[in-house]
């Protein structure tokens, strides 16, 4: 899978910042926080840099969990 690196990608930081608090969001809620769509796909952007994301289905409605952050990476080591 083909996926932006979150160091370079204003659109997977944004969903970052809102999963951040570690609570769980629902598709709306990121939508809505992150100013995003394609949620499932940024979601698993998120984990191919090592985020990992619970998800679960409450009735009709997804939601998103950050369970591991990883740390941030030194700029000279992404390069």
């Amino acid at each position: 899978m083909h996926y932006a690196r979150i160091e370079a990608s204003p659109r997977l930081q944004r969903v970052a910042a809102v999963l951040a608090d570690g609570r769980a969001h629902s598709t709306l809620d990121i939508v809505q926080g992150a100013q995003v769509c394609a949620v499932n796909s940024i979601i698993a952007e998120l984990r191919a840099n090592g985020w990992a994301i619970a998800c679960t289905r409450r009735g009709d409605v997804w939601w998103y969990q950050a369970t591991h952050i990883p740390a941030p990476v030194a700029p000279e080591a992404a390069a």
